[in-house]
């Protein structure tokens, strides 16, 4: 059953507790980076072969095996597919960065350029489930950035194939090549390339305690976009709102992970008491019930606050990745809500409609890292490169203050090489 907390009547530590147990993966997943690193596609698929039990033919998917997945998969889905990410792309196409150049002073000029990175390397969850929406989410934004090269890794199923429905997605979303690997080794061929993965210059996805920890190890060898934890969902919600609808938006994150969390925060003791007993009723009817109920039981809480605005503001504390409002007039509280990573306003928009279809990206900050990072989006692909030119005679002008200034941190090396212009 899940605990229902009354704010103020029991410590914050309870409140606030984001405790998930430990996986001491440092050691383990050094040794696969510095294998894969040393030994390349020998060691790619012994790894593949201990953790996924396959041993694939050919480590990337063929045409003939792309091909034939999309015969397998319903052309109904193949259309749902094509709708999602039509509207991804109209949300992400709105992110591009332009360049720019100043030149509003006689003789100088400068300017900043924004250039996509080379490869992008995007790792797609496998395991327990398969995601292809994650594949819209990554891909599509690295291919309006301009990636020249966007790169799938995935683990293949026992018998040495991706999921259908994963080559389908990776299809209509452009993907260029995608690799049959999954867990740290799979982040490890993207970041030191082998014989049939090259390098990758970014690394973005999701993944498991193993996944996390290879990208947190290899950042600064490639760029990377988050560590990302177990999913999320806050929704707070007053005494208006449908116990039952507020219980399956709970437990729609929930049946992700067994560290998953789902919290409510309402000014209704009723509410809370319904919701409770909702979760009760409809966690029997999931296809992962077992998942959904250690993760209620482990995570899940019911905050109990004294209005609108303070369950709001325990909210902002707890910095969710995804955040319901269910509220009459949610506009209203928009601007007061400041540490979430992706909103989802009133009482027809529950949080899988991002996960799906809605266009913005649902590869979010957990963890409470929405305190200073952001979603996935076209600016992960792109990197910033700026320029300054002067001529002599605009440079003329200010050597001297240039010089100055370096004569005040010592640098006399600097001062000189502004000087030694004018003489």
């Amino acid at each position: 059953m899940i605990r229902i907390l009354k704010y103020g009547e029991v410590p914050n530590s309870e409140i606030f507790d984001r405790s998930m147990p430990t996986v001491n993966a440092a050691e383990t997943v050094a040794e696969i980076l510095r294998n894969v690193k040393e030994r390349g596609d020998e060691a790619l698929r012994e790894y593949t072969e201990k953790f996924d039990h396959a041993r694939p033919e050919s480590l990337t998917v063929t045409k003939e095996e792309m091909q034939e997945a999309l015969e397998s998969v319903e052309p109904d889905f193949l259309r749902i597919l094509e709708k999602a990410a039509a509207n991804i792309r109209k949300f992400h196409s709105r992110q591009v960065r332009n360049s720019f150049i100043l030149n509003d002073e006689d003789g100088i000029l400068m300017g900043q350029k924004v250039i996509p990175v080379d490869r992008a390397g995007l790792y797609v969850p496998g395991g327990t489930a398969a995601y292809p929406s994650t594949v819209l989410m990554d891909v599509i934004p690295a291919k309006i950035a301009g990636v020249k090269e966007v790169i799938i890794t995935t683990p293949p199923g026992p018998d040495g194939k991706i999921n259908p429905v994963i080559l389908a997605a990776a299809s209509v979303a452009g993907a260029d090549r995608i690799v049959k690997a999954g867990g740290a080794q799979a982040i490890a061929a993207l970041a030191y390339g082998t014989e049939s993965v090259p390098k990758a210059d970014k690394i973005v996805g999701p993944g498991n305690a193993f996944v996390a920890e290879a990208k947190r190890q290899v950042y600064g060898t490639v760029s990377i976009d988050m560590i990302a934890g177990p999913s999320e969902i806050l929704v707070v919600a007053d005494g208006k709102s449908n116990p039952a609808f507020v219980a399956a938006d709970m437990l729609s994150q929930a049946e992700h992970d067994r560290a998953a969390s789902a919290v409510l925060v309402t000014d209704s003791q009723e509410l809370a008491e319904q919701t409770a007993a909702e979760i009760e009723k409809q966690l029997p009817a999931l296809a992962r019930c077992d998942i959904a109920r250690e993760s209620i039981e482990r995570n899940g809480k019911i905050i109990v606050a004294e209005n609108l605005r303070a369950a709001i503001e325990i909210a902002n504390e707890i910095a969710p990745e995804h955040l319901e409002l269910c509220v009459d007039q949610p506009f209203d509280y928009l601007d007061s809500i400041r540490h979430a990573g992706s909103v989802f306003l009133g009482r027809n928009c529950p949080e899988a409609l991002g996960d799906y279809l809605a266009g913005p990206n649902h590869t979010l900050p957990t963890q409470g890292t929405a305190r200073f990072s952001s979603p996935l989006s076209v600016d992960d692909f792109v990197k910033k490169t700026q320029y300054t030119y002067y001529t002599k005679e605009a440079f003329a002008r200010v050597a001297g203050d240039i010089a100055a200034f370096a004569e005040k941190e010592g640098l006399t090396g600097h001062a000189r090489s502004a000087l030694i212009r004018t003489e």
